[in-house]
């Protein structure tokens, strides 16, 4: 038992003699390269905060990447204390990593749509946008999808590398949009009263900007009528109701002007038969 016990205590002084030294060695590389990465990520994360056009999500995103990182630098090393060969294990984690991404293209291809679109802000929350066949107002942005809602209120989640691979048309980016309506009169009317009612129908509604003026032009000769394409400008927030009412508006005007709006006709003639011989 004696001999025994004599031993065990022989193996364990043994494994401290051989070890201890790297053990040691290992926890104060962890406790260091825990206390540098999380130093990193302050500094990234303080660093891209000085940066107006990163967003919040790609803050948090690329300074727990650099925490990360710091953090496998520091397992490597702690291996390397023991003997281990990194060389073959660094290998191994990259071809983990080429099978994960192979395995996972599609996702990783939505990360980084998102960060393009994170860091280029082609839109912000609560802009109406078009984009990857989709239309919407925009409720949120992460990494891997943008939610979307539409004019009725219906979600829609939408990956980013959709939106990303596609042209984007954002309703919301300029603070003024122009009103362009069409509106037709009969030929027999009379074309300068016209204009200048519209004209001044359009100045009356306050919404609509003084400049760039209203404008009214003939555009088209259409087959029963001479159309008028109408502009006005207002802003971005204004632009449905005030199409709306301008259309409305419009309409009653050339009603008290006398002034008819046509719309398509036929006319069939007939022909009288022929009395038998």
């Amino acid at each position: 038992m004696e001999q025994s016990a004599e031993e065990v205590w022989g193996l364990v002084v043994g494994l401290i003699t051989t070890y201890g030294l790297s053990v040691v060695g290992a926890i104060v590389i962890l406790v260091i390269g825990f206390i540098i990465a999380g130093r990193v990520r302050s500094s990234v994360r303080s660093a891209l905060a000085r940066v107006q056009k990163v967003d919040e999500t790609l803050r948090g995103f690329f300074s727990s990447l650099a925490y990360y990182a710091v953090v496998v630098f520091t397992i490597i090393a702690v291996l390397a204390q023991f003997g281990v060969q990194t060389t073959s294990f660094i290998a191994v984690v990259g071809a983990a990593g080429l099978a994960i991404g192979l395995a996972l293209q599609g996702t990783l291809s939505n990360v980084a749509a998102g960060v393009m679109l994170l860091l280029f802000r082609p839109f912000k929350i609560g802009d109406y946008i078009e984009g990857g066949g989709l239309a919407g107002t925009v409720k949120g942005i992460t990494l891997f999808v943008t939610e979307l809602a539409t004019p009725d209120n219906v979600q829609i989640i939408a990956p980013n590398s959709q939106l990303w691979g596609s042209a984007i048309r954002n309703y919301s980016f300029h603070p003024t949009r122009r009103v362009d309506i069409v509106i037709g009169i009969a030929y027999e009317d009379d074309i300068d009263r016209a204009l200048a009612a519209i004209v001044d129908e359009c100045k009356k509604d306050s919404r609509v900007q003084a400049e760039p003026a209203p404008m009214a032009a003939v555009t088209d000769l259409g087959d029963s009528s001479v159309n008028f394409t109408v502009r006005v400008w207002c802003n971005a927030a204004d632009y449905w109701g005030l199409k709306f009412d301008l259309t409305k508006n419009l309409k009653n005007r050339m009603d008290a002007e006398n002034i008819s709006i046509p719309y398509p006709q036929r006319t069939v003639h007939m022909n009288a038969p022929q009395a038998a011989q």
